[in-house]
């Protein structure tokens, strides 16, 4: 029998802390004049408009890659598949652009926009082990086995105990 809870390595994120996280990212990345931010949907949505807001940068554009598939324990990764490309013109090779994403995990994400975009900057608010080599700049590191909750991800709700009724 199998006392742990599905996410016994989990780690909560609120959104105070994950503010204060891409703030961070923002503090590290500066000193480099970036001509756009590319966030990687949808992870990266809200640490590209915090770091956007932070270093000045005006010009964001969408790149969504389809990978995960299924709920906590469930989950994996599945094939990868591009959904939504940025514009061409404004990627070009990347030179001058900052990629942004909520997370590397294994980093087949960040490896397939690399591939497209080798010249990018790559920037992760938090890294895990297998996927770091895929970022040049991150706020903090994390365990391969911990499952990060990210607060868009949460509701606020009674949880009944895993043991007992009350």
């Amino acid at each position: 029998m199998n006392d742990r809870l599905p996410h016994e390595r989990g780690f909560h994120i609120s959104w105070d802390q994950l503010h204060r996280d891409a703030r961070a990212l923002s503090w590290r990345l500066d000193g480099t004049e970036w001509r756009a931010i590319l966030a990687v949907t949808r992870g990266g949505l809200v640490p590209a408009m915090i770091v956007a807001r932070e270093l000045d940068i005006r010009t964001i554009d969408t790149i969504s890659v389809k990978s995960y598939k299924g709920v906590g324990a469930e989950a994996g990764q599945g094939e990868l598949q591009v959904i939504k490309h940025p514009d061409p013109e404004l990627m070009g090779d990347g030179a001058g652009i900052l990629v942004i994403d909520d997370l590397v995990d294994s980093g087949r994400t960040l490896e397939l926009i690399r591939e497209m975009y080798p010249k990018a900057h790559f920037a992760t608010v938090y890294a895990k082990p297998k996927g770091r080599p895929m970022v040049q700049t991150y706020v903090t590191e994390v365990s391969q086995d911990t499952w990060i909750f990210f607060p868009w991800d949460m509701a606020l709700q009674y949880v009944q105990p895993f043991r007992g009724e009350d």
